[in-house]
C-alpha cells in the first residue's frame, strides 16, 4: 500500500465517522466504529470495515450504510480534494468481537488453573536433593 492511499483511507475513515455520525440519519445504525478503510491503488473504490458493537444490530447497522452509501458520496464530495469520490463498500469487522472472544477465554482458563490445587512435579534439581539427604 503506497503513502498516498494510506493518507487517503485514513482521511477517509476520519470523514465518514463524522458523516455517519452527524448526517446519517438512519434508526438502523447502531453502535459502530470505523476501524479501517483500504482503498484501491487508482483511488475509486474504498472498502470500509465497520465494527457494530451488538450482534442483533450488526445486520441492520450493516443495510443502513449500504442504503446510505451514495448519501455519504455526496456529502464526502466538499470535504475531500479529491477529483472522484471512491465507490463505497461496508463490510462487518469482526476482529473486536474475535478479540473479546480470546480475551474471555484466556480469563476462563486462568480462573480454571486458579481454582485447580497445585500438584507442581518436582524439578530435576529439587529430586536429586531428596536423595541426597537420605
Amino acid at each position: 500500500m503506497s503513502r498516498r492511499t494510506r493518507q487517503v483511507g485514513e482521511l477517509l475513515k476520519e470523514e465518514l465517522t463524522d458523516i455517519i455520525r452527524k448526517d446519517v440519519k438512519d434508526p438502523r445504525i447502531g453502535f459502530m466504529s470505523i476501524t479501517e478503510v483500504d482503498v484501491t491503488p487508482d483511488l475509486r473504490q474504498a472498502r470500509v470495515y465497520v465494527s457494530v458493537l451488538h450482534d442483533e444490530e450488526r445486520e441492520g447497522t450493516m443495510d443502513a450504510l449500504t442504503s446510505a452509501s451514495s448519501f455519504i458520496r455526496h456529502h464526502l464530495k466538499p470535504r475531500l480534494r479529491m477529483r472522484q469520490i471512491p465507490v463505497l463498500e461496508f463490510r462487518g469487522d469482526r476482529s473486536m468481537e474475535y478479540a473479546q472472544h480470546i480475551t474471555n477465554t484466556l480469563r476462563q482458563i486462568e480462573r480454571q488453573d486458579a481454582s485447580r490445587p497445585s500438584h507442581a512435579p518436582q524439578s530435576a534439581s529439587d529430586a536429586t536433593q531428596g536423595d541426597e539427604t537420605q
